[in-house]
């Protein structure tokens, strides 16, 4: 694969890849750069081993999902394991939009679902086809169905502190 080739895919996955990695550090953008870069890292080491029997967003997804919860794995501190704002994160966002605190309550809300629970509505919040993230998941479409309704509803009472 060319450079050139290789910053194509890079150009069109990047911003996902990052939104995907933010939903598994809870907001910490410059943790989830370097996930991200890590991942692309993963993808042009590798790039000759995929098989073509997917989207290649499909098989980068798979990566990323796998490089965030290895991170979480191998850095069990309270930044990753406590659910809950610490007080720097409160302070900030003091500081900032109302729309940035809703995105904050969803993280925190999102990071209390199981990791394959999490791998879902991330995608789904991304955009991605149910059909898709049920390959990239290895589940069937109707599970993957029934489980983002379950997880919307989860995700609605935890935000709503009910």
């Amino acid at each position: 694969m060319s450079e050139t080739e290789f910053k194509q895919i890079y150009n069109d996955n990047y911003a996902r890849i990052l939104r995907l990695c933010m939903g598994y550090v809870s907001g910490d953008t410059d943790l989830a750069k370097d996930l991200t870069q890590e991942v692309f890292i993963k993808v042009w080491n590798n790039i000759k081993t995929f098989r073509k029997e997917s989207n290649i967003s499909t098989w980068i997804y798979r990566i990323a999902i796998n490089t965030c919860l290895i991170s979480l794995r191998n850095k069990k501190s309270k930044r990753f394991s406590d659910t809950l704002l610490t007080e720097d994160i409160l302070q900030k966002e003091e500081a900032t939009q109302i729309k940035e605190k809703q995105y904050q309550d969803m993280y925190r809300c999102i990071n209390k679902l199981s990791a394959t629970n999490k791998g879902i509505i991330l995608m789904e919040l991304e955009g991605l086809a149910q059909k898709e993230i049920a390959a990239i998941m290895g589940l069937k479409h109707e599970a993957v169905r029934t489980r983002i309704h379950r997880i919307k509803n989860q995700l609605t009472k935890c935000v709503n502190h009910e």
